[in-house]
C-alpha cells in the first residue's frame, strides 16, 4: 500500500469516498443499481469505513456475464431506499471518486431521487480524467490498465468491492503522481438538478426540412419548421407526442434557446432546466392539451435552400510523418514569445515527438527559451530534475554503439500529427474519444465544438451543431462532455454516422476578448472506445485569432479518416457556425 506524501495532502485537502456501483444497464434514467461499494479515504491516504451491498432492484439483473449479479445473489438483498440513508452519511462531506464518474455519479442520483432522498455530494473525481491529466503512457483507460500500471493486482473484476480497493489505490498513486507534477486536480460539480425528476432519454431528432419561420407567438397558428421542446411527464408517451410533432413538420428540440417557439409542459412550476431556460429566453410556455390543438392546424411552411458555399481554407493533405528522431519523446516547451513556442512545437512535431501542453508524467524533457525559468511550472522542472535543452539543441545527439541512450524514450503508441497531416482510423474500431485541452491557468475560456457536415462543410440542419447548449446530435453519433476544466470530450461513434454526412469537423473558440495567442496552444488525443491512444496533435498554428479548427473525420473511399487542421479565424463561435451552415440567433 502506498503512502502518499506530506505535500499531498497539503496540495488537495479533501475527504473522498471511493465508489463503485454495478447495474443492471447503461441507461440511469431507466435502469437501475445492483451493487454499491464505498471506501473513505482521508487526505493523507488512510482510511476509513469500508462498505458494500448488493441491492434488490426490483427487476431483470441484466447482463450477468459482466458483473456475475444473478437472482438468486440478490434473494434478499435490500432495497436502494433502505440503504440510502447510511450511503448519504457515507458520502457526506466528501469528494465523490470512481473511473468514469459521471456514471456512478448519475446512476446514483436516479435512484436517490427515486427514494425520494438528496445524496449530500456537491464534487466528484473522475480516475479517468485524472490519468488523462497526467497522461499516463498505459496501452489504455481502463481499470485493468491503470491498475497493471500502478502494480495494483485485481482480484475479481467488475465486483464493486474488489474494483473499489483497486481504485483506491489507483487514487493513491494518481494522487501521489500530481503532487509530484503540481497538477491540479480536474474535479467536477455534482449537480443537484442531476436528482430532479428523471425523464426518458434524449428524443430522436429527424432532420427538419423546413426553414425556421421565426418565432411563433401566441393566438397564432403554428408554421412547420417552427421549434418546439417538451419537459416533464405528459399524458401521451413524450416520443409518441414528439412524433406527431415531427410528422406535422415542426421541430422538436432536445434543449431550450433563444429560437425555440414554446416549450410543452404540464408542471408550468416545475424546476427543470428548460422551464429555467424558457423563463431567460421569453419562450411561451403551453400545456399539452394547448399544444395537441395546435398541432391540428399547422400552417405549410417553406423548404430549406439548398446550401451551397466553398470548403474553409486549411492546410494540403498528407501523411502522417514517420518516426523521426524525438520519436518516444514528450517535451514540453517553456519561455519565449507565442510565436516563437509555436514554432518550436512544429518542430517537435515535424521530428516525431510530443509537444506537451502541460506538465504531465509523460515528459521527459524541457525546451528552455527566454524567460523559461519566469515560467510557474520551472520550480516543478527543476524538482523533478527533467533535462533541459535549448532549441539549437532539439535533436538528442547520437549515441556510441553499446552506450544507453542519454533520455529513454517513453512508450507512445500512438501517431504524433503535424498541422495538415492525415490517417486512417481502422476499419474495426466504430467507437472514439476525442480529447482537447488547453494550458491550465491560461485564464481565456474555451468553447469546444462538432459540426457534422456534407462534403462541402456544411451542416444538413442547426441539429448538427453540437456545442453547450445542444451536446449531442439527434441520433448520438456525436456527443460533448464538458465536465472538467480546461479538457472538452468529443464522443464520435461512426456506425451511427447519417450517410449523408461525409465529415465530422471539430473546432474550438476562445470567448471573450482573448486570442489563441493568449491561450497558448491546444492539444487533441484521439482514442478508441477502449481507451486506447490512437493519435494525437499539438496546435497553435493561431495567434491572434479567436476560432480554431482543430480536426476533421471524414470519409474517404470507403474509409473513415482523421486530419489534424489547425486552421484559425479572427471571428469567434458566431462566425465559426455561420462558416458551417448554422443559422445564428440575432437575439
Amino acid at each position: 500500500m502506498l503512502t502518499l506524501p506530506a505535500s499531498a495532502a497539503t496540495r488537495y485537502p479533501l475527504r473522498y469516498a471511493v465508489v463503485d456501483v454495478e447495474t443492471t444497464g447503461l441507461h440511469a434514467p431507466g435502469d437501475r443499481v445492483l451493487q454499491i461499494a464505498v471506501t473513505q479515504m482521508e487526505s493523507d491516504g488512510t482510511l476509513g469505513q469500508v462498505w458494500s451491498t448488493l441491492v434488490d432492484p426490483g427487476r431483470d439483473p441484466g447482463p450477468v456475464h459482466v458483473h456475475g449479479i444473478t437472482r438468486e445473489r440478490l434473494a434478499g438483498a435490500p432495497r436502494f431506499d433502505a440503504v440510502v440513508g447510511h450511503l448519504a452519511r457515507l458520502l457526506d462531506g466528501r469528494v465523490l471518486v470512481a473511473h468514469n464518474a459521471a456514471f456512478d455519479w448519475k446512476f446514483l442520483a436516479a435512484e436517490a431521487h427515486r427514494a425520494v432522498h438528496r445524496l449530500p455530494v456537491s464534487q466528484r473525481l473522475c480516475t479517468l480524467a485524472l490519468s488523462r491529466r497526467l497522461d499516463l503512457p498505459t496501452a489504455s483507460l481502463s481499470l485493468a490498465a491503470l491498475a497493471a500500471h500502478w502494480g495494483v493486482a485485481q482480484a475479481r473484476p467488475h465486483d464493486a468491492e474488489d474494483d473499489t480497493r483497486v481504485l483506491t489505490e489507483i487514487l493513491r498513486h494518481s494522487l501521489a503522481a500530481a503532487d509530484a507534477l503540481a497538477v491540479d486536480l480536474p474535479l467536477s460539480a455534482c449537480d443537484p438538478a442531476a436528482t430532479d425528476p428523471v425523464y426518458p432519454a434524449r428524443l430522436p431528432r429527424p432532420v427538419c426540412p423546413w426553414a425556421w419561420p421565426g418565432r411563433w407567438t401566441q393566438g397564432r397558428r403554428l408554421i412547420q419548421g417552427a421549434k418546439v421542446a417538451i419537459t416533464g411527464s405528459t399524458a401521451t408517451a413524450r416520443d409518441a407526442l414528439a412524433a406527431r410533432a415531427t410528422e406535422a413538420g415542426l421541430d422538436v428540440m432536445n434543449t431550450v434557446s433563444g429560437r425555440t417557439g414554446l416549450l410543452v409542459t404540464n408542471d408550468a412550476t416545475a424546476t427543470t432546466s428548460k422551464l429555467r431556460a424558457a423563463a431567460m429566453y421569453a419562450v411561451p410556455v403551453v400545456s399539452e392539451a394547448t399544444f395537441a390543438s395546435l398541432l391540428a392546424d399547422v400552417e405549410p411552411g417553406t423548404p430549406k435552400p439548398e446550401a451551397a458555399r466553398p470548403r474553409a481554407d486549411v492546410p494540403s493533405q498528407r501523411a502522417a510523418a514517420p518516426a523521426g528522431p524525438l520519436a518516444g519523446r514528450c517535451l514540453l516547451v517553456l519561455g519565449g514569445t507565442h510565436a516563437e513556442a509555436a514554432e518550436v512545437r512544429n518542430r517537435i512535431a515535424d521530428l516525431g515527438g510530443i509537444a506537451a501542453v502541460n506538465l504531465t508524467a509523460r515528459v521527459n524533457g524541457v525546451v528552455a527559451l527566454p524567460g523559461a525559468d519566469n515560467d510557474r511550472r520551472w520550480a516543478t522542472v527543476t524538482a523533478l530534475a527533467l533535462p533541459v535543452r535549448t532549441p539549437d539543441a532539439l535533436e538528442p545527439p547520437a549515441a556510441a554503439p553499446g552506450a544507453a541512450a542519454v533520455e529513454p524514450p517513453a512508450a507512445v503508441p500512438a501517431v504524433v500529427l503535424s498541422r495538415g497531416a492525415v490517417i486512417d482510423l481502422p476499419d474495426d474500431v466504430e467507437d472514439w474519444t476525442v480529447a482537447v485541452s488547453w494550458p491550465a491557468g491560461a485564464g481565456a475560456e474555451v468553447d469546444v465544438v462538432a459540426f457534422l457536415t456534407d462534403q462541402d462543410e456544411q451542416v444538413r440542419a442547426d441539429a448538427d451543431f453540437v456545442f453547450y447548449n445542444q451536446p449531442a446530435a439527434a441520433d448520438g453519433s456525436v456527443e460533448l462532455t464538458l465536465d472538467v476544466p480546461h479538457e472538452a470530450l468529443v464522443d464520435v461513434r461512426l456506425g451511427r454516422i447519417p450517410k449523408d454526412v461525409t465529415r465530422i469537423v471539430l473546432a474550438a473558440a476562445i470567448t471573450g476578448t482573448h486570442t489563441f495567442g493568449d491561450l497558448g496552444p491546444v492539444e487533441f488525443v484521439a482514442r478508441a472506445g477502449d481507451g486506447a491512444t490512437h493519435a494525437r496533435a499539438t496546435l497553435d498554428a493561431a495567434t491572434t485569432e479567436r476560432s480554431l479548427l482543430l480536426a476533421t473525420v471524414y470519409r474517404r473511399d470507403g474509409r473513415w479518416r482523421l486530419r489534424a487542421i489547425g486552421q484559425g479565424y479572427d471571428h469567434g463561435l458566431a462566425g465559426l457556425a455561420t462558416l458551417h451552415g448554422v443559422a445564428v440567433d440575432d437575439d
